[in-house]
């Protein structure tokens, strides 16, 4: 008797853990847990509706067609985010009762099968996006799929469509699959389980996948729309030639042609069984095309539709080499373009944490100038930054410069929300440099000055001196400061030069009228 107590009561703290504990079904029931909120996408609900809702705002105009299919990108939506609304913006509005998203697998190592989410759903900010459990059910039978916990905890390829799929498709249903391998026979196999298991119903099947991995700007452009006429010609066997033989050839910093062959590859053929009879390439862009992007190491993205429609006869590139106009003066209508674009930089990132998009389009808001944003409020400083010599399209400098100038300028505390109405924006471009033999060539309110000295350098503006009241001397000497060296620094060995500029303000054009 004694004995028996004994084990009663050494047991006794084993069951309260595993009463506390949650159960495998108990967890299921509550579905996945977001693991990328808050570094993928905003973890802020009202954030994340209103991000997505921006992007497809802009998102390319639908065609008529009613995809079946369609390639969309994972990486973080600051990022990634406009070109798959442009990808989402086609299939809105459309009479889907199922979505199925087709992920990759980023973190599970050696897994190479297909995992079906058995779980009620996937959470999101925006709430649990359900899980189909019919269709769910049906795909466990077959020999290729299983489902794998772990495959799915901290996978990212789908929870990155999620809300997506919820604001664009409120309340369908959800499949999610992690397909491991980019294996031809294997993505087959699930493809044809896959149109068994959905017969009757009508889908949306959403392959994630981003394109090429770090290579340099102008590299990943050529080997991605490479990678994109490969899926253009809807055959698998097609895509995956051109990956592997891309792949022998390689690029500097290359680490893969497609992060997400195997959904690509999957889709295709599920696609081509529901009737597509062709591939349309939507957009394409990559990280170094956004306002934060560094454009020596890229990941490439790209949006695509499977539909019933025949092939495009033109042949047409989803990217425009933008137009490398020489600087020109700008008509009023494309200053307000761009004071526009420089103020929806700062108000989407407040209010979604992403930023839009330059659409690459030619015309002279692409040509290549060195400009600055300055922010001022009550015809006070409050921000200004920008970039002297950059080969970046003027939108997309003026989208970077207005975020620097806003958050990044070291001499302020980042503008809140509740402060922008009262800024008024400005925009100055940059002329040619001309380097100055003696500093009595610098004409004061009409010249801007760059000071390079010892590895440091400093830029001002010519309306610096006339806001300030500055002399020449002073002028200079504040320029030395702001270089961090000491004031005087101007009178041996700087280099000096001088730049004339075409500056315009939201408050100027606005008493302009139109």
């Amino acid at each position: 008797m004694r004995q028996g107590k004994g084990r009663t009561l050494l047991m006794l703290p084993l069951l309260s853990l595993l009463w506390i504990l949650p159960s495998k079904s108990a967890a299921l029931a509550k579905g996945r847990l977001a693991a990328v909120a808050g570094a993928f996408y905003s973890a802020d609900p009202a954030k994340l509706r209103a991000g997505i809702e921006a992007y497809l705002e802009d998102a390319l105009p639908a065609r008529s067609e009613r995809p079946l299919a369609l390639i969309a990108p994972h990486a973080g939506y600051i990022y990634s985010g406009q070109i798959a609304a442009d990808a989402y913006g086609q299939a809105i509005g459309r009479d889907y009762d199922l979505i199925v998203i087709l992920g990759t697998n980023h973190t599970a190592a050696g897994f190479k099968g297909v995992s079906v989410y058995d779980g009620s759903g996937y959470n999101t900010p925006l709430g649990l996006a359900p899980i189909d459990r019919q269709i769910t059910q049906r795909l466990l039978t077959a020999e290729e799929v299983s489902f794998n916990p772990i495959v799915h905890a901290r996978e990212h390829s789908i929870e990155a469509q999620v809300p997506f799929v919820q604001v664009a498709f409120p309340g369908v249903p959800i499949v999610a699959a992690v397909i491991g391998a980019p294996d031809l026979d294997l993505c087959q196999r699930f493809a044809r389980t896959l149109i068994r298991a959905i017969d009757g119903r009508r889908p949306l099947i959403v392959a994630s996948s981003d394109l090429s991995h770090y290579p340099t700007y102008g590299d990943a452009v050529k080997v991605d729309l490479e990678t994109l006429a490969g899926v253009r010609t809807l055959d698998p066997a097609s895509l995956q030639r051109t990956i592997a033989q891309q792949s022998k050839l390689g690029a500097p910093g290359l680490a893969t042609r497609a992060c997400g062959d195997a959904p690509m590859l999957t889709a295709m053929v599920a696609a081509r069984a529901l009737g597509a009879k062709s591939a349309r390439i939507l957009s394409y862009a990559n990280s170094g095309d956004a306002l934060i992007g560094d454009r020596s190491r890229v990941v490439g993205y790209g949006s695509v539709i499977f539909i019933s429609d025949p092939p495009d006869t033109d042949g047409s590139s989803p990217w425009q080499t933008p137009n490398p106009a020489a600087p020109g003066k700008l008509t009023n209508e494309e200053r307000r373009e761009l004071l526009r674009f420089a103020r929806d930089s700062i108000e989407r990132y407040l209010e979604t944490e992403t930023t839009p998009l330059p659409r690459q389009t030619a015309g002279p808001l692409w040509q290549r100038q060195g400009l600055f944003v300055t922010l001022e409020k009550g015809g006070e400083l409050r921000g200004c930054q920008g970039f002297v010599q950059t080969d970046l399209p003027m939108a997309t400098l003026v989208g970077r410069s207005a975020l620097q100038a806003a958050f990044k300028d070291p001499r302020f505390e980042p503008v809140t929300p509740a402060e922008l109405g009262e800024i008024d924006i400005s925009i100055s471009l940059l002329g040619r440099l001309g380097k100055v033999a003696s500093t009595s060539q610098i004409q004061m309110g009409v010249d801007g000055v760059l000071l390079v000295k010892n590895g440091r350098r400093a830029l001002f503006l010519p309306e610096v001196a006339e806001q300030f009241g500055l002399s020449r001397p002073e002028f200079l000497d504040q320029l030395c400061l702001k270089a961090g060296l000491l004031g005087g620094c101007w009178e041996k060995g700087a280099d000096l030069q001088t730049f004339r500029t075409e500056s315009f303000s939201e408050s100027e054009l606005k008493a302009a009228g139109p």
